[in-house]
């Protein structure tokens, strides 16, 4: 590639590097002067700094990135896309080259014809040719590379982790952060004062706010070990485990609803429930992982296993009478490829679906060889249309004792019915009419059955023929048949576990599940580790927590991620565990106020130098509104709650066509978790704040910063309601007069006291709106009638409104809704 602007270097804008290079050592001019001293040389003249080469250049570290950014499309693993036959993605292709040309030449950059073409000004030769011109710095990388032997590795993901020593002594996780901000020259943020740690630990690790009480009483302990005993407290609570099933949930994609056509209500509640109780009992991670993809298939399986077991059986489905139902249950099986490998390997092998993976060695064998573990898996391709809450068989029902009683009344009605029909004999008037009681017996027994708890499950059946299907085309049946298995590349499962009927025994989803938990697979604990990071510090050590392949990012940390996985291992996969060892750091601890210095060197605190400071998810903006206002409701588990949204919200939906009735009594204030999440209508105030749609594995949700997101918080019924019987409290428990119920309110959401600048804008707000529903009374009753909590008598309606709009205000500011 040409450098601009370099009088002394003697290179022409329309000449190639390596001619220059040697036109320069047949003058005597820069002899020694190699593209890297280029580098430095044109940062020197142009004033900009540009990046130091490293004293080793890596492959997985340096060349993969740029390789796979702007070469692996043409000349990649994907044979269908391939340009000239050239492939880069392996050494020995490289080496070889076409037409007598290698690629590399290993201590020849000169001499390879891929360093030639990246720095060729010739537009018929120059590459890359999509137009993404390497940088001075990529191509010094490039020469460095090439000159010291040009060695692949194999991506650092697929590699085994490696447990380093930490480089001193203290909390590993401190040691390793703070090694690298040495290198930096950077120095950790001080600790975050006791309220905002309390603040923040309630916010992690229940998703809830810390009541003011709480946090007095954590400033006033002196003790040392005040900060482990608080964190033990949280891990402790109940509502932990609904913090941590709002993440697995967006990763397995569960809704309450099928998604296709005609998004029909279906029965998954116990499984958010099973989630919920396995975060709050610390199920080991292994067999969390064993009971979901296998738990009708463990020995003496359990109700509980086999509601496990539903997460098979997540996936949209259709009723729809025009679907056919090889194309469907192709797609079932794509969407069981795509969700499972993304959640445990945060892999993209869906890319393989038509084509072999353009960047990673996934191929399309491996992507149906994948998706036979699931061939097993009981289902129709189309459910025959039936009652509005169909099972969606097969399902468990989950009857109470009162319940089972009224169904053994059943049965038992039922048997004297055919006991009659057999003793009418050859009566037949007799015999039709007990006939037609028997069909109303069925259907009252019908009918009741939809009233009962209940789960869909995952059964094994005779596994059905899985094929290679040539450009993901359902229709062709010429592919070749394949067997389960893993990634051809990575290590391979054990002997079959259960042994079927086929010859030779195929590997089941147990044996799936296990190879997944196996020390051997080099990204399930590095998945998990990264992906709990993000929770607690805001960015994953890599921060593409759904690809760790080719195409996701080198993580910043590395030697501290391999540690976290291997520790996780090591500790028997125990999730608590690492919760504790990261909350309890003092990185974890330290306060996110950036420094100049640290907003110039690491704008997005990559380093971590300092705390991050993300914004509540949808579910906890809500739970955190109810908290303050007095109104949630804590229960736990249980059948989804149905929020305030309006009653024409779901008018395009059909088969059946449908209202929508908010619930009343304690279901209406219950956590945003349990919300009822219909697919393709999505309740508006959680999809104003980014919650996903399920229809598809959500590793990250995006974070948005819209209009819309403070028009939810000042009308949506939920908030304005919660504003509302917030302002009663501020009246009735705040004391007298106006600054002191202000400082109780903004204890009770913020806890802290308002400064000055803030007290009087609250004043200036409050008695604004106080004049103006004195003058419009009417105002402030409509006001009044939004939600169904009751309106305490005996209060002044005008100033009640008046202190609305001050807690709607309190509500919407921008430290109620992130953690700091």
């Amino acid at each position: 590639m040409p450098f601009r602007n370099e009088p002394h270097t003697g290179i022409s804008d329309s000449e190639p590097m390596a001619l220059a290079q040697r036109r320069r050592q047949r003058s005597g001019v820069s002899a020694i002067l190699t593209t890297a001293g280029l580098v430095l040389l044109t940062a020197v003249l142009s004033g900009n700094a540009a990046p130091p080469l490293p004293s080793k250049v890596e492959f997985n570290r340096h060349i993969r990135p740029i390789i796979a950014d702007n070469c692996l499309l043409c000349h990649g693993h994907d044979k269908g896309t391939r340009k000239a036959g050239l492939r880069l993605d392996e050494r020995d292709y490289a080496l070889k080259g076409v037409n007598g040309r290698a690629a590399l030449v290993p201590g020849n950059a000169a001499a390879s014809e891929m360093f030639k073409r990246i720095t060729s000004t010739d537009p018929t030769k120059a590459m890359p040719a999509l137009g993404n011109k390497l940088s001075a710095h990529q191509i010094a990388l490039f020469e460095k590379w090439i000159n010291d032997g040009a060695k692949y590795e194999l991506h650092w993901s697929y590699l085994p982790p490696q447990k380093k020593a930490p480089p001193a002594k203290g909390h590993p996780i401190d040691v390793f952060i703070r090694a690298e901000l040495e290198k930096e020259k950077l120095s950790p943020s001080p600790e975050a004062d006791r309220r905002t740690l309390i603040r923040r630990l309630s916010f992690d690790l229940i998703g809830l706010p810390a009541t003011p009480e709480e946090v007095d009483a954590f400033e006033n302990d002196k003790s040392p070990d005040a900060c482990e005993k608080l964190v033990e407290r949280l891990l402790g609570s109940e509502h932990y485990g609904e913090r941590m099933a709002v993440h697995w949930l967006d990763l397995v994609r569960y809704a309450d609803t099928v998604g296709y056509h005609g998004d029909q209500n279906t029965h998954v509640t116990p499984y958010r429930d099973y989630v919920i109780a396995s975060f709050n009992q610390n199920v080991r991670y292994d067999r969390f992982t064993r009971e979901q993809l296998a738990g009708d298939l463990l020995p003496n399986a359990t109700i509980e296993n086999k509601i496990a077991s539903a997460y098979n059986r997540l996936n949209m489905v259709t009723r729809e009478g025009g679907a056919q139902a090889k194309e469907y249950l192709a797609k079932y099986a794509a969407d069981r490829v795509r969700t499972t490998s993304s959640v445990w390997m945060g892999a993209t092998v869906g890319c393989a679906e038509c084509h072999d993976h353009k960047f990673d060695p996934y191929t399309m064998k491996d992507f149906y060889s994948f998706a036979a573990f699931f061939a097993d898996v009981k289902e129709e391709g189309v459910y025959t249309p039936s009652a509005f809450y169909s099972r969606f068989e097969p399902a468990v029902l989950l009857a109470s004792d009162e319940e089972k009683k009224k169904l053994a009344e059943f049965d038992k009605e039922v048997a004297a019915i055919d006991k009659e029909i057999a003793a009418a004999g050859k009566d037949k008037a007799a015999v039709k009419a007990l006939k037609e009681k028997r069909k109303e017996a069925d259907k009252r027994r019908g009918e009741f059955d939809t009233t009962l708890p209940a789960c869909v499950v995952t059964e094994s059946v005779a596994p059905r023929t899985m094929r290679i299907l040539a450009r993901g085309n359902w229709m062709d049946e010429t592919g070749e048949i394949v067997q389960p298995g893993v990634p051809h590349f990575m290590p391979q499962p054990n002997t079959p576990t259960l042994q079927h009927s086929t010859t030779p025994p195929r590997l089941s989803r147990l044996d799936l599940a296990n190879w997944f938990v196996s020390r051997e697979n080099p990204l399930t604990a590095r998945v998990f580790v990264n992906r709990l990071w993000k929770l607690y510090f805001g960015t994953g050590l890599s921060k593409t927590l759904d690809e760790l392949g080719t195409r996701g990012e080198w993580p910043r940390h590395l030697d501290l991620l391999d540690w976290l996985a291997i520790e996780f291992m090591d500790s028997g996969w125990d999730v608590k565990h690492m919760v504790r060892l990261m909350v309890t750091s003092a990185t974890y601890r330290q306060t996110s106020k950036p420094t100049d210095k640290l907003k110039e060197a690491d704008p997005y605190n990559r380093l971590h130098a300092r705390q991050s400071r993300p914004r509540l998810e949808a579910e906890f903006v809500r739970d955190n509104a109810l908290a303050i206002s007095g109104l949630l409701v804590p229960k736990v588990g249980g059948v989804s709650a149905k929020p305030y949204q309006p009653g024409d919200y779901y008018k395009e939906l059909n088969f059946p066509r449908r209202t929508y009735t908010p619930d009343k009594g304690d279901s209406q204030y219950r956590r945003g978790l349990y919300t009822h999440w219909q697919r393709t209508y999505l309740q508006p105030s959680l999809m104003a704040f980014d919650a996903p749609s399920r229809e598809e594995c959500t590793a990250e949700r995006n974070v948005s910063n819209t209009p819309l997101q403070a028009l939810a918080l000042l009308n949506d019924p939920t908030y304005v309601e919660a504003a509302r019987v917030f302002a009663a409290r501020i009246i009735a428990q705040g004391g007298d007069g106006f600054e002191a119920r202000l400082r109780w309110a903004w204890r009770r959401a913020l806890s802290r006291t308002p400064t000055a600048k803030e007290a009087a804008a609250m004043k200036e707000l409050f008695e604004k709106q106080l004049a103006g529903f004195k003058g419009n009374a009417d105002a402030a009753r409509q006001l009044m009638t939004v939600g169904y909590a009751p309106v305490p008598e005996k209060l002044d309606v005008t100033e009640l409104a008046a202190w609305t709009s001050v807690s709607r205000t309190i509500l919407n500011l921008h430290e109620t809704i992130v953690r700091y």
